[in-house]
């Protein structure tokens, strides 16, 4: 039996919480890879964030031996895959370097939203899919219904879904059995001049750039000079390597094998996520398929709430942008909060992260402003630009037309709680394109939303209004013309650029009563009154008052004419009146945040 086709390239597809991390760590364990005093859990995952919220959010691979009960010895390289909707790339180039693919469905939970979504990738990428059906050792498991929404939701063969129990270790050594039997072994030429795909590249501080790749043709050895198809630049390769679950060094990587390649790269952002490698001097045709470049969706700005900390958040997302090439930043100042930076990030869940990771990992305190998508605006002069800072929309004489992103989503959820769902989705100003009845009670419904609608509460509405019992999945369709206006707030007449907000006009006089609403019971009295008027252009839509503190400056006059104590109010209106004009009003940070929490 030749080298390579011992090899089984597999990868692991799962929602949220159906436990995959929990089935690697057992495959782990029974391959012998981890010895069981070393064994913790959620070993592939390494970031406290992960562990938490039982979320992947970096790929990570393992080559690991295994005994199979035909005698031979078999090289399993399990590539773990992130789980969310906003790594649909990165799960698309992991499931590139397999040629099959672990689904797992929950006994007791069923074919959720983001299941669906990587099946389909896999099965687009022509992997050979073997169904598992984990937590079976739950009480509420329902093997059975499983196996037939398996069948009718996804549409493969689930009559010899493996049940397992990952968390006990029933059913591992036959899924182990089934990898052998059912999953193809690498093709590719070793002698072919060497294609290798780079699906997933993160920053060590001694070796510079480490990048993961499955070499597809060819081979490589250590010493020899490679060339990245994508930016065209060539490096030498000091060390190449594969993981189980700690590197170790090898002397070669051939056609079919998963490993590491270490070339002094300096900068993450020349070793793409989808990129070709090939040899100098012998190089491939062209490159392989696939390859996108990476964008953000969903911008917002990061202000340190600390001027003096404004370097250290600098240092802090530089050091972030080292492992993330999907995050972007560029400075941006603001009147009300000072100097800060403009992210953009790949989604929601990506948005999170890093902010989590900012407060947690280098001590910062933040204030985030609303989350924002990329417009397109058609200017009256015939051009066409990108805006996604409200501070930075133009006055509305010069725009043409608006256009704004919308999204395809796919909402899974149960009958119950579909009128509620439905609802949600028209409130956000979506459009129904499709709804399935599926087993049992379980529905599928398709609405085409706008971004804009989703970005900052529409998934937790979601999960309380289906008190938890829906999963949500979107992919990004095209931009649509929409009647979108600038919503400014202003506080005595000066404008807050951090609270602007590009809404709909429909809802921009709701939008705009709540805002001024919660400033009002947000700001503290001062000395004068504070006017706080919402806008569009120089039209207000909706105004409130903070009432002034008022000192009782008659207190000392307990008798004489009238005139005395109307002199001394009249002194104290004119007074208030110079403190008004001169006077700044300190808005809590609370106010910032609390836009976030506000229905559009």
């Amino acid at each position: 039996m030749s080298e390579q086709s011992r090899i089984r390239n597999f990868s692991i597809i799962a929602h949220i919480d159906h436990g995959k991390s929990t089935l690697a760590d057992r495959i782990l364990s029974l391959t012998g890879a981890v010895a069981d005093r070393d064994m913790s859990e959620q070993m592939l995952d390494d970031m406290d964030i992960e562990r938490e919220r039982g979320i992947t959010v970096k790929s990570r691979s393992v080559s690991v031996p295994y005994k199979a009960q035909d005698g031979e010895t078999y090289i399993f390289s399990l590539i773990d895959t992130p789980g969310h909707v906003d790594f649909t790339y990165e799960v698309s180039r992991s499931l590139a370097a397999c040629e099959g693919a672990l689904l797992v469905v929950d006994a007791a939970q069923g074919v959720q939203a983001q299941t669906v979504a990587n099946v389909y990738t896999a099965i687009e990428n022509d992997l050979a899919i073997i169904p598992v059906i984990n937590k079976t050792d739950l009480p509420t498991a329902d093997v059975e219904m499983v196996k037939k929404e398996i069948e009718e939701i996804i549409g493969i063969d689930a009559s010899e879904a493996i049940c397992v129990s990952a968390k006990t270790g029933v059913g591992v050594e036959d899924l182990l059995e089934a990898i052998v039997a059912r999953i193809p072994a690498p093709k590719g030429d070793p002698k072919a001049p060497l294609k290798a795909l780079l699906f997933d590249s993160w920053f060590d501080a001694y070796q510079g750039v480490i990048c993961q790749v499955r070499v597809m043709e060819g081979h490589l050895d250590e010493r020899s000079k490679v060339k990245f198809m994508q930016n065209l630049s060539e490096y030498d390769v000091h060390q190449l390597g594969k993981f189980n679950p700690l590197p170790f060094r090898v002397k070669s990587l051939s056609a079919g094998e998963v490993g590491y390649i270490s070339a002094s790269v300096k900068n993450i952002s020349d070793a793409k996520v989808g990129d070709t490698i090939t040899r100098v001097g012998h190089p491939t045709d062209e490159p392989l398929p696939g390859f996108e470049e990476i964008k953000p969706f969903v911008f917002s700005g990061l202000f340190p709430s600390e001027s003096e900390d404004y370097q250290s958040l600098r240092e802090a997302l530089e050091k972030l942008q080292l492992n993330d090439a999907a995050l972007t930043f560029e400075p941006e100042s603001s009147t009300a909060l000072g100097f800060g930076f403009r992210c953009g990030y790949l989604g929601l869940l990506h948005m999170e992260i890093v902010q989590e990771r900012l407060e947690r990992e280098f001590d910062l305190d933040l204030v985030t402003t609303a989350p924002t998508v990329i417009y397109r605006l058609r200017m009256k002069t015939g051009e066409e630009v990108g805006v996604d800072n409200p501070a930075n929309f133009p006055d509305a004489g010069e725009i043409d037309k608006v256009l704004e992103p919308m999204i395809m989503g796919s909402v899974h959820t149960t009958q119950e709680f579909l009128g509620a769902v439905l609802s949600l989705c028209e409130q956000k100003r979506g459009r129904q394109v499709d709804m399935q009845f599926q087993i049992g009670d379980r529905v599928k419904v398709d609405y085409l939303l706008p971004l804009n609608e989703i970005v900052v509460d529409f998934y937790d509405k979601l999960k309380s209004i289906t008190k938890g019992y829906a999963s949500f999945d979107y992919e990004m369709a095209d931009y649509e013309a929409g009647d979108l206006v600038k919503l400014d707030l202003k506080i005595n007449g000066d404008p807050v650029d951090a609270l602007s907000a590009i809404v709909h006009r429909d809802s921009s006089q709701r939008y705009g009563t709540k805002l001024v609403e919660k400033m009002k019971e947000l700001i503290d009295r001062h000395m004068f009154e504070i006017a706080i008027q919402a806008s569009i252009g120089s039209r207000v839509i909706a105004r409130s008052t903070v009432k002034a503190l008022r000192k009782n400056v008659t207190a000392k006059c307990y008798g004489g004419d009238i005139s005395r104590k109307r002199k001394l109010l009249e002194k104290q209106k004119a007074g208030k009146k110079r403190m008004k004009q001169v006077g700044s009003v300190s808005i809590p940070q609370d106010a910032f945040l609390a836009v976030l929490k506000l229905e559009k």
